[in-house]
Protein backbone atom coordinates (compact mmCIF):
# COMPACT_ATOMS: atom_id res chain seq x y z
CA UNK A 1 0.00 0.00 0.00
CA UNK A 2 1.54 3.57 -1.09
CA UNK A 3 1.81 5.78 1.15
CA UNK A 4 1.56 9.98 -0.14
CA UNK A 5 4.57 12.27 1.42
CA UNK A 6 2.81 14.72 3.62
CA UNK A 7 4.70 18.51 3.32
CA UNK A 8 4.05 20.92 6.50
CA UNK A 9 4.78 24.47 6.36
CA UNK A 10 5.33 25.94 9.82
CA UNK A 11 4.72 29.87 9.74
CA UNK A 12 4.57 32.36 11.98
CA UNK A 13 5.40 36.51 12.54
CA UNK A 14 9.71 36.82 12.97
CA UNK A 15 10.12 35.77 16.86
CA UNK A 16 7.20 33.70 17.01
CA UNK A 17 8.93 30.14 17.27
CA UNK A 18 8.08 28.28 13.97
CA UNK A 19 11.91 27.65 13.84
CA UNK A 20 12.21 26.55 17.85
CA UNK A 21 9.40 24.65 17.16
CA UNK A 22 9.99 22.37 14.33
CA UNK A 23 13.61 21.48 15.30
CA UNK A 24 11.55 20.11 18.35
CA UNK A 25 9.37 18.75 16.39
CA UNK A 26 12.68 17.17 14.06
CA UNK A 27 14.03 16.01 17.61
CA UNK A 28 11.14 13.76 18.16
CA UNK A 29 10.78 12.22 14.93
CA UNK A 30 14.38 11.88 13.54
CA UNK A 31 12.58 9.43 10.29
CA UNK A 32 10.92 13.48 9.29
CA UNK A 33 12.54 15.65 6.32
CA UNK A 34 13.52 18.81 6.76
CA UNK A 35 13.60 21.44 4.05
CA UNK A 36 16.77 23.54 3.83
CA UNK A 37 15.98 26.89 2.84
CA UNK A 38 18.16 29.05 0.37
CA UNK A 39 18.21 32.61 0.77
CA UNK A 40 20.71 35.73 0.04
CA UNK A 41 20.41 37.23 3.01
CA UNK A 42 23.63 37.66 5.49
CA UNK A 43 24.62 34.83 7.73
CA UNK A 44 23.10 35.89 11.36
CA UNK A 45 25.73 34.89 14.08
CA UNK A 46 25.60 31.27 15.27
CA UNK A 47 23.98 30.15 12.55
CA UNK A 48 25.53 27.81 10.16
CA UNK A 49 25.49 27.52 6.04
CA UNK A 50 23.74 24.42 5.16
CA UNK A 51 21.89 23.52 8.93
CA UNK A 52 19.85 26.76 9.00
CA UNK A 53 19.53 27.93 5.66
CA UNK A 54 21.68 27.51 2.23
CA UNK A 55 23.00 30.93 1.65
CA UNK A 56 23.82 32.12 -1.82
CA UNK A 57 24.95 35.60 -3.17
CA UNK A 58 21.73 37.07 -5.54
CA UNK A 59 23.31 35.79 -8.57
CA UNK A 60 23.44 32.53 -7.52
CA UNK A 61 19.89 32.65 -6.27
CA UNK A 62 18.83 33.76 -9.68
CA UNK A 63 20.41 30.76 -11.90
CA UNK A 64 18.33 28.58 -9.54
CA UNK A 65 15.64 30.02 -10.27
CA UNK A 66 16.19 30.61 -14.18
CA UNK A 67 17.05 26.70 -13.99
CA UNK A 68 13.81 25.58 -12.17
CA UNK A 69 15.28 24.09 -9.13
CA UNK A 70 12.92 25.89 -7.00
CA UNK A 71 9.54 24.77 -6.29
CA UNK A 72 9.10 28.63 -4.64
CA UNK A 73 10.38 31.68 -4.23
CA UNK A 74 9.89 35.02 -2.75
CA UNK A 75 11.79 38.53 -1.20
CA UNK A 76 10.82 38.67 2.23
CA UNK A 77 12.14 42.06 3.66
CA UNK A 78 14.43 43.13 1.06
CA UNK A 79 15.92 39.22 0.43
CA UNK A 80 15.25 36.66 -1.06
CA UNK A 81 14.20 32.88 -0.02
CA UNK A 82 13.84 29.92 -2.04
CA UNK A 83 12.09 26.18 -1.09
CA UNK A 84 14.72 23.08 -3.00
CA UNK A 85 12.98 20.81 -5.78
CA UNK A 86 15.03 18.34 -4.82
CA UNK A 87 13.65 17.79 -1.20
CA UNK A 88 10.40 17.69 -2.44
CA UNK A 89 11.19 15.17 -4.83
CA UNK A 90 12.47 13.21 -1.73
CA UNK A 91 10.01 13.42 0.51
CA UNK A 92 7.71 12.07 -2.58
CA UNK A 93 9.88 9.35 -3.11
CA UNK A 94 10.64 8.11 0.33
CA UNK A 95 7.52 8.91 0.96
CA UNK A 96 8.21 11.31 4.17
CA UNK A 97 6.82 13.67 6.26
CA UNK A 98 8.85 17.19 4.73
CA UNK A 99 9.27 19.93 7.26
CA UNK A 100 9.33 23.26 5.76
CA UNK A 101 9.66 26.80 8.07
CA UNK A 102 8.44 29.24 5.39
CA UNK A 103 6.49 32.88 5.48
CA UNK A 104 3.44 33.07 4.66
CA UNK A 105 4.45 33.70 0.41
CA UNK A 106 6.28 30.50 0.91
CA UNK A 107 3.47 28.68 2.63
CA UNK A 108 0.75 30.06 0.37
CA UNK A 109 2.88 29.07 -3.05
CA UNK A 110 3.31 25.11 -1.33
CA UNK A 111 -0.49 25.11 -0.70
CA UNK A 112 -1.11 25.94 -4.57
CA UNK A 113 1.31 23.65 -6.16
CA UNK A 114 0.85 21.05 -3.91
CA UNK A 115 -2.93 21.14 -2.93
CA UNK A 116 -2.80 18.02 0.00
CA UNK A 117 0.28 19.91 2.23
CA UNK A 118 -1.07 21.24 5.73
CA UNK A 119 0.02 24.58 6.72
CA UNK A 120 0.29 25.37 10.09
CA UNK A 121 0.51 29.19 11.96
CA UNK A 122 2.03 30.11 14.99
CA UNK A 123 1.00 33.21 16.84
CA UNK A 124 2.82 34.84 19.65
CA UNK A 125 0.53 35.58 22.66
CA UNK A 126 0.15 38.84 22.19
CA UNK A 127 1.79 42.23 20.22
CA UNK A 128 3.73 42.88 23.89
CA UNK A 129 5.38 39.03 24.04
CA UNK A 130 6.34 38.81 20.05
CA UNK A 131 8.19 42.55 20.65
CA UNK A 132 10.21 41.12 23.98
CA UNK A 133 10.98 38.18 22.00
CA UNK A 134 12.55 40.05 19.38
CA UNK A 135 14.35 42.51 21.57
CA UNK A 136 15.36 38.98 23.29
CA UNK A 137 16.59 37.82 20.20
CA UNK A 138 18.46 41.28 19.42
CA UNK A 139 18.91 40.79 15.61
CA UNK A 140 16.75 43.45 15.26
CA UNK A 141 17.05 46.91 15.81
CA UNK A 142 15.21 50.37 15.61
CA UNK A 143 13.45 50.56 12.43
CA UNK A 144 13.50 46.89 11.14
CA UNK A 145 12.19 46.00 14.32
CA UNK A 146 9.03 48.17 14.06
CA UNK A 147 8.74 47.09 10.26
CA UNK A 148 8.43 43.40 11.71
CA UNK A 149 6.14 44.29 14.22
CA UNK A 150 4.16 46.00 11.67
CA UNK A 151 3.79 43.80 9.79
CA UNK A 152 2.16 41.08 11.88
CA UNK A 153 -1.23 42.91 11.01
CA UNK A 154 -0.62 41.97 7.15
CA UNK A 155 0.48 38.12 8.16
CA UNK A 156 -2.34 37.86 10.59
CA UNK A 157 -4.66 38.76 7.43
CA UNK A 158 -3.80 35.71 5.76
CA UNK A 159 -4.52 33.36 8.54
CA UNK A 160 -7.83 32.09 6.14
CA UNK A 161 -5.48 30.41 3.90
CA UNK A 162 -4.03 28.19 6.46
CA UNK A 163 -4.96 24.95 7.70
CA UNK A 164 -4.68 25.17 11.52
CA UNK A 165 -3.42 28.21 13.85
CA UNK A 166 -1.44 27.45 17.00
CA UNK A 167 -1.21 30.17 19.45
CA UNK A 168 2.19 29.98 21.19
CA UNK A 169 2.14 30.62 24.73
CA UNK A 170 3.89 27.51 26.28
CA UNK A 171 6.70 25.92 23.90
CA UNK A 172 5.90 22.70 25.25
CA UNK A 173 2.30 22.64 24.61
CA UNK A 174 2.93 23.56 21.30
CA UNK A 175 4.98 21.64 20.32
CA UNK A 176 3.12 18.68 21.59
CA UNK A 177 0.15 20.29 19.60
CA UNK A 178 1.75 20.49 16.63
CA UNK A 179 3.07 16.97 17.08
CA UNK A 180 -0.82 15.88 17.56
CA UNK A 181 -1.66 17.59 13.97
CA UNK A 182 1.23 16.01 12.16
CA UNK A 183 0.39 12.46 13.12
CA UNK A 184 -3.60 13.23 12.67
CA UNK A 185 -2.75 14.30 9.21
CA UNK A 186 -0.14 11.60 8.28
CA UNK A 187 -3.09 8.64 8.86
CA UNK A 188 -6.16 10.61 7.16
CA UNK A 189 -7.59 8.43 4.40
CA UNK A 190 -6.47 10.81 1.21
CA UNK A 191 -2.79 10.19 2.30
CA UNK A 192 -2.83 6.61 1.03
CA UNK A 193 -3.46 5.26 -1.85
CA UNK A 194 -5.20 1.81 -1.53
CA UNK A 195 -5.30 0.31 -5.26
CA UNK A 196 -2.26 -1.77 -5.29
CA UNK A 197 -3.65 -3.90 -2.17
CA UNK A 198 -7.39 -3.96 -2.93
CA UNK A 199 -7.88 -2.50 -6.13
CA UNK A 200 -8.41 -5.57 -7.50
CA UNK A 201 -9.70 -7.68 -4.85
CA UNK A 202 -13.16 -9.86 -5.30
CA UNK A 203 -15.50 -11.26 -3.07
CA UNK A 204 -15.32 -15.08 -3.09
Amino acid sequence: MKKKALLVVISSPSGAGKTTVCQRILKKNQEYLYSISYTTRKKRKNEKDGKDYRFLSFKKFKEKIKRKELVEWAEVYGNYYGTSKKIVEKAQKEEKVLLLVLDIQGGIAIKRKYAESVLIFILPPNMKELERRLKRRATDKGMELKKRMGNVFKEVSFLPHYDYVVVNKNLKDTVRIVDQIINAEKYKSKRFDFRPAFGRAKVS
